[in-house]
């Protein structure tokens, strides 16, 4: 259990929230939500100790053991993956290490086996003996093989140390679990197995996360940051976000008649104010607009962006063809073969373990890469829009302001048509004038859909789009591509993202490409299906 007291935070005098308190019981998963730079992460660092608060005070009492997820891909390259992720324990690894100087010792005292006896039983205890084979259970599960247990961490690539980091904290059975993001970089096998490890564990987590499949999956209450509070509320996140929707639009009804009510009486004292026998009644419905203007109704923080395409002209019946395409890219063939056919009214999410197939893919598709064998070819009719994994072409090395940026790309390099515009992307006031070259990643994925908003294309073409996006700005690209009325080529790693907009699934396999026009759920219960048979 985690008893939070008063807690509050102040950055530069003002308050990123105050006033927190909170109870967190074990059997119960808590999702922190809330926009980007409410403090998510923050809260988290102050739970674990990491961070002092302003006022206030965490309690976990002292037998409890805590484990975080932890970030920082290089700060254990000096160690082993086992190793690693036993350190997840941190008496359990001191025992270790204690009983290995011990054993190691030339003049063995008699002292020296008591102690080693008192280390070795509670080893036991701790279920030392079992250790590795848990290690191995946990990477095993997380999609890595037990073979690299006796690895160099210096020598894995960032994805396997994402996984062995993710392992270190779910390791050794802890009290609590604290995650940030800890389904970043995971393959869709690997965050079906932590909703299951997370659903069976009995202990108490609390997790930070883009993911809204995942906090619909896993959690049973919902931590959301907003007004400067951190409130607790009970259901996964669609329950949260039904309710916060339902009660925002009962507010903004109660804040509409509040200003009709101010209206009706502004009009009422301009024409009665010098009517004496009105005055009184005039008077006091001043007071009662003064008392209206006082107590406005709180806005959100929570901004969403608007994202919409439209067509400039419908496709014909010809997408896109794709005929036999391969490539090799330093001498990893990563497409072998491929061959498929769009056709209009499709939305395909492209899938698979290896992103580098589907990024080369697009990338040729896009003109960008030449093919070593193969063609391509889209319909006179289509024009198309791309989204690529990597944007930093656009900005590294790039000083214009974010309007001026934009006006290269629009039809209408009007002033006030570009920042409306970018105010609809949360560009308000003088954010407009900042520099590119020092925008956040999310602020850059903003960027770039703006541009892609002014193609007019009927086909998009989009390479993990939701990357570095707050769950406002995935929700609001989310909607935008459901109700986009041409073809869309994408990938992603938002399960509910591609339930959402796909209707055709294509996952590149080592054993071919697999292509099938249905949702994601009905794909992934095909999978299934098969590898039971």
């Amino acid at each position: 259990m985690i008893t939070v007291s008063n807690l509050s935070l102040s950055f530069n005098g003002q308050n990123l929230f105050a006033g927190a308190n909170l109870i967190f019981t074990g059997g119960n998963c808590y999702g922190v939500i809330g926009a980007n730079g409410a403090g998510k992460s923050t809260f988290l660092r102050i739970l674990s100790g990491e961070l002092e608060p302003t006022t206030g005070d965490v309690f976990i009492d002292p037998k409890t053991r805590m484990s975080v997820l932890k970030q920082d891909h290089y700060a254990f390259d000096e160690y082993t993956v086992l190793d690693t992720i036993i350190m997840g324990s941190p008496r359990l690894y001191q025992i270790m290490q204690e009983k290995e100087a011990l054993y190691s010792k030339e003049d063995f005292t008699e002292e020296d086996g008591v102690k080693a006896s008192e280390l070795e039983a509670e080893f036991a205890e701790m279920n030392g003996w079992d250790a590795e084979t848990e290690a191995g259970r946990l990477m095993n599960g997380l999609g890595l093989s037990s073979e690299l247990l006796d690895a160099q961490m210096s020598t894995l690539t960032g994805g396997e140390k994402v996984k062995i980091l993710l392992a270190r904290a779910l390791f050794g059975q802890p009290d609590i679990i604290l995650l940030d993001e800890p389904t970043n970089n995971l393959d869709i096998q690997s965050i079906s197995w932590l909703e299951d490890f997370l659903l069976d564990y009995e202990g108490t987590v609390i997790v930070v996360s883009h993911d809204r499949h995942f906090l619909n999956n896993v959690c049973t209450h919902i931590v959301d940051i907003d007004f400067s509070k951190i409130r607790v509320y009970v259901g996964n996140y669609d329950f949260w976000y039904e309710s916060s929707q339902m009660v925002q639009r009962m507010l903004n009804d109660q804040k509409k008649k509040s200003e009709e009510k101010i209206k009706e009486l502004q009009n009422f004292i301009a024409r009665f104010s010098a009517n004496k026998s009105k005055s009184r009644q005039a008077t006091s419905r001043k007071k009662l607009i003064d008392k209206l203007t006082v107590e406005d109704l709180p806005v959100s923080s929570r901004r969403y962006p608007f994202v919409g395409f439209q067509m400039d002209r419908e496709p014909g019946k010809e997408i896109l063809a794709v005929e036999n395409i391969s490539k090799t890219i330093d001498g990893v063939q990563v497409l072998k073969d491929v061959s498929f056919r769009v056709n209009r009214g499709d939305k395909i999410a492209f899938i698979g373990e290896n992103e580098i197939a589907n990024t080369t893919l697009f990338k040729i598709l896009m003109g960008e890469l030449e093919p070593d064998s193969g063609s391509y070819k889209w319909g006179i009719s289509t024009s198309q829009s791309y989204f690529p994994h990597d944007n930093s072409s656009f900005f590294n090395g790039c000083e214009e302001s974010i309007i001026k940026w934009l006006e290269q790309y629009s039809k209408d390099t009007t002033e006030t048509y570009l920042r409306g515009f970018l105010g609809k992307m949360l560009f308000s006031g003088d954010d407009v004038y900042k520099p590119v070259n020092v925008l956040s990643g999310g602020e850059k994925v903003r960027c770039m859909l703006s541009r892609m908003m002014m193609f007019g294309a009927n086909v998009l073409v989009l390479d993990q789009p939701t990357n570095h996006l707050d769950l406002e700005s995935i929700t609001a690209v989310n909607d935008g591509l459901i109700d986009f009325k041409g073809v869309i080529l994408f990938t992603s790693h938002d399960h509910q993202f591609i339930q959402t907009v796909a209707n055709r699934i294509i996952e590149f396999t080592e054993d071919g490409v697999i292509d099938r026009s249905e949702t994601y759920d009905e794909y992934l219960s095909f999978k299934l299906g098969r590898t039971i048979e």
